[in-house]
């Protein structure tokens, strides 16, 4: 270790103080934060990573600091990483659909770690990313393709259907009662098929 002295001059005399008897630089480390911080955001998870030196990244911690990007960073919200990667996975149902985030994060040497201790760097630079907005359970099923795709088996089984009937039912006159049906459902599937576009 070192010993570290003040030595000033106070009222014309010169005086020493010892600041720290037993001064080691190991243990008063400041790390500058770390870097490239980015954000990718799915529909199930929020993935955020940086990168810091390869040499320190086994012996470091991290603390990352999230929130509505439009509200102030003494509101928002903290998570002390238990692994030392330099990444975190969220549940995006931790954050608001249609809300754009922002993050950013800093590091110092971990608690387990006996050789060196340091303080919190200062904060990296930001990551900006938004939940997409989560479609509502009627938007889901009655979407046009979930339509078309029920129309369809259902328009050939109403043809097949009539057709069936068309040669069961011998009426006087078959002939006539088949293209009036037929006339009346292709109508009929026309126009829904015309509301679908």
């Amino acid at each position: 270790g070192y010993r570290v002295s003040l030595q000033g001059n106070f009222f014309g005399h010169n005086h020493m103080y010892i600041a720290f008897p037993e001064y080691n630089p190991r243990k008063h480390i400041k790390l500058d934060p770390p870097l490239n911080i980015q954000s990718n955001v799915t529909a199930s998870k929020c993935q955020i990573w940086w990168s810091v030196p390869w040499y320190l990244v086994e012996i470091l911690q991290y603390e990352l600091q999230y929130k509505e990007y439009s509200m102030s960073w003494e509101i928002a919200l903290n998570k002390t990483l238990p692994s030392s990667l330099p990444q975190i996975e969220m549940e995006a149902t931790e954050l608001r659909s249609g809300i754009a985030y922002i993050a950013r994060v800093r590091c110092k040497v971990s608690e387990n770690e006996d050789s060196y201790h340091s303080q919190w760097s200062e904060w990296s630079q930001t990551t900006v990313f938004q939940r997409a907005g989560v479609p509502k359970l009627s938007e889901k099923i009655l979407n046009t393709r979930t339509i078309q795709f029920f129309f369809i088996p259902l328009s050939f089984g109403t043809v097949l259907y009539l057709l069936w009937n068309c040669k069961l039912s011998q009426k006087a006159s078959p002939a006539l009662t088949f293209p009036r049906r037929l006339l009346s459902f292709s109508h009929s599937i026309i126009c829904t098929m015309g509301i679908l576009r």
